[in-house]
C-alpha cells in the first residue's frame, strides 16, 4: 500500500511516550546491548501499571500537547488524489441481482402462508420460523428448491462473466452481453 509521505505522523499516546522514555533510559545504561523487544515492553508495561496518577501525568500531558499539534496539522492537511479515506467499494447499479439460494426459494414460497398463520410474528421471528422449517425438512424436501435454485444460478452465471457486460435475465433489461469465450 502506498503511503502519503507528506500526511501528519500520527498522534502519540502517553504509554507510547513513556515507553519512548524508558529507551532512552535503557540506552543511556547500556549503549552497545541490543534489546529484546517482547522482555522489554514486559517490563514497560510493568512500569506503567505501577506507576501512580501523578506520575502518568506528565505522559499524559505530551499526550494532549501532541493531539493539539496533531489535529492542527491534519486540519491544514489535503490528501492528493487517490489518498483520501477509503471508503467501501461502490456496487456497480448495472450489475445484475445475484439468485437466491434454495433455502431462500423456500422463504419466498412459505413466507405468505408463515404471516398468515402467525399475524402478528416480527420480520425477524418470521425468518426464525421459516429456518426452523427449513432444517426439519429431509434431503429429499429439500431437493425441488436446490434444483430451482440451480437453475436460477445457470441462468444468472451463462450469459455474464462479469457485471461489465450485465444483461440481467431477472430484470429483463437489454444491456450489452459478454462477448462469447468469457
Amino acid at each position: 500500500m502506498r503511503k502519503d509521505v507528506n500526511k501528519p505522523k500520527g498522534k502519540t499516546s502517553a504509554y507510547a511516550f513513556f515507553v519512548q522514555t524508558c529507551r532512552e533510559e535503557h540506552r543511556k545504561k547500556n549503549p552497545e546491548q541490543s534489546v529484546n523487544f517482547a522482555e522489554f515492553s514486559k517490563k514497560c508495561s510493568e512500569r506503567w501499571k505501577g506507576l501512580s496518577a501523578s506520575d502518568k501525568k506528565c505522559f499524559e500531558d505530551m499526550a494532549k500537547a501532541d493531539k493539539v499539534r496533531y489535529n492542527r496539522e491534519m486540519r491544514d492537511y489535503v490528501p492528493p488524489k487517490g489518498f483520501g479515506k477509503r471508503g467501501r467499494k461502490r456496487k456497480d447499479p448495472n450489475a445484475p441481482k445475484r439468485p437466491p439460494s434454495a433455502f431462500f426459494v423456500f422463504c419466498s414460497e412459505y413466507r405468505p402462508s408463515v404471516k398468515q398463520q402467525y399475524p402478528g410474528l416480527s420480520i425477524g421471528d418470521c425468518a426464525k420460523k421459516l429456518g426452523e422449517m427449513w432444517s426439519k425438512l429431509t434431503q429429499s424436501e429439500k431437493q425441488p428448491y436446490e434444483e430451482k435454485a440451480q437453475k436460477l444460478r445457470e441462468k444468472y452465471d451463462r450469459p455474464f462473466c462479469s457485471s461489465r457486460y450485465p444483461e440481467s435475465p431477472l430484470l429483463g433489461d437489454k444491456r450489452t452481453l459478454a462477448p462469447p469465450g468469457c
